[in-house]
């Protein structure tokens, strides 16, 4: 009996041993790991259900004009929002009038980019949306509900679109962009014309340059100021009929005008484009 033993235990038995407990605990392991990492994490947004989301970092770009980032729960989690939609935000509280402060936000960050989701919004003194994410310190949660909206695109569905832009009506326009421009196998062409009171107030000025430079032949920008500052050789005062004909597409099938804006302004680029040729059909405005 002790023989067996011995000859169990010799060096050679122990190691087959070893490696057959390893085996054993290793192979279903490994087998659970590749299976949960080819799993993609479900996306955030439940268009149906309001959900907090915590301020990870608030950057100032101008007086006036902040960039939020707020975490999603998993660092692996991306937001969800298809191509031209936005997200419904609210506050935690009403306001002291009881009503609910909420406004829907098209973010700046890509789809593609995990765990966080980012904004840049201008804040204004009137607006309460706006004065309250202003406020908001590290940690602070809003609620946050979507992905909502109209606009449906898909693979090359339009040879060209035209975008008109004001202020914060960049945001559906950057991000109908950058979707378009990552995906290889469209080529839709687009041609941007973005309206700002001053050079100060044009957002996400250097991520829209760098689309422009990556992307010669699918995107361009022309940028109209009221206020231009000395040397300024684009557009300035307004948008007018004469500007979209210099560089938006004519009016035909294969081609749609985009507008985001002040109220004010998409009325004057809805007049302007209806007496160019541009039916309904060839409009959308976010």
């Amino acid at each position: 009996m002790t023989e067996v033993i011995k000859h169990l235990f010799t060096a050679e038995n122990t190691k087959l041993v070893v490696l057959s407990i390893l085996a054993l605990v290793l192979v279903p392991l490994l087998s659970w790991i590749l299976v949960f990492r080819g799993k993609k994490r479900q996306p955030f947004l439940n268009p149906d259900v309001w959900q907090e989301l915590p301020l990870a970092e608030k950057e100032v770009i101008t007086h006036n004009t902040r960039r939020f980032r707020f975490a999603l729960p998993y660092k692996d989690q991306p937001i969800g929002l298809p191509i031209g939609q936005h997200i419904s935000l609210k506050a935690l509280k009403p306001a002291a009038d009881g009503t609910e402060i909420f406004k829907p936000y098209t973010p700046v960050s890509d789809d593609d980019l995990l765990g966080y989701v980012d904004f840049v919004i201008k804040v204004y003194e009137q607006g309460r949306m706006t004065k309250h994410m202003d406020e908001l310190a590290i940690g602070d949660k809003l609620l946050f509900k979507g992905p909502k909206g109209r606009f449906k695109y898909s693979c090359n569905a339009k040879r060209s679109l035209g975008m008109i832009a004001g202020g914060t009506g960049i945001t559906p326009m950057y991000q109908v962009a950058t979707q378009l421009l990552k995906d290889h196998q469209d080529h839709t062409k687009m041609s941007l014309i973005f309206g700002n009171v001053s050079h100060d107030d044009i957002l996400i000025k250097e991520e829209l340059e760098a689309l422009a430079a990556a992307h010669p032949t699918r995107f361009k920008v022309y940028h109209v100021l009221n206020q231009a500052p000395p040397g300024w050789t684009q557009g300035v005062g307004f948008i007018t009929a004469d500007i979209i004909k210099q560089h938006i597409d004519p009016p035909a099938e294969d081609v749609m005008v985009l507008r985001c804006g002040p109220g004010p302004m998409n009325v004057a680029v809805k007049k302007a484009l209806d007496g160019l040729g541009y039916t309904r059909e060839m409009q959308f405005e976010f």
